[in-house]
């Protein structure tokens, strides 16, 4: 049975409209100290744009913020726990299914699907997240059902931990 490296930071990005001091991100910080953790704000959001850039700018602007929480605190990016909340999660999702090395994957909320749209499934890169995931949702959550979250979380071939919260 592979071993799990240390973990040495988190790595955070906030849901589409939201930045990075939105409680959630600032609550696990809290909890997680001294545990190094990064909350990143994504470039749109930093420019003033109201509405998110496509998926590959964001994919890479997870790319640099990791190497940049890397640089400046002297850690392995290879130890890091990457995620966050809603689309934030999602993009570091992606970065990860694309090749960026991660000790494990932290994801509130994730949008399964946009809401009231469960035919446009955003789980194609799930057969590629060979690290630890742990999804934290609502059971009410307009972005995907208990059940519909159930039957889609299987093809992920890292271990995968569910908790889900009422609401």
């Amino acid at each position: 049975m592979p071993t799990t490296p240390a973990v040495s930071g988190l790595f955070l990005t906030p849901g589409a409209g939201s930045d990075r001091d939105h409680p959630s991100l600032v609550a696990l910080e809290e909890r997680l100290a001294p545990l190094p953790v990064e909350r990143m704000d994504f470039p749109y959001r930093k420019a003033g744009k109201p509405f998110p850039d496509r998926a590959p700018i964001l994919v890479g602007a997870v790319h640099d913020g990791v190497a940049a929480m890397a640089t400046d605190r002297g850690i392995d990016p290879a130890r890091l726990v990457l995620g966050g909340r809603s689309m934030g999660g999602r993009m570091c999702s992606l970065a990860v299914a694309g090749g960026l090395p991660a000790v494990g994957l932290v994801l509130v909320g994730y949008p399964l699907h946009p809401p009231k749209k469960p035919e446009n499934l955003r789980v194609d890169h799930f057969g590629d997240l060979d690290v630890p995931c742990l999804f934290v949702s609502g059971d009410r959550d307009e972005f995907g059902s208990p059940a519909e979250f159930d039957a889609h979380l299987s093809v992920i071939p890292g271990p995968v931990t569910v908790v889900r919260l009422a609401g």
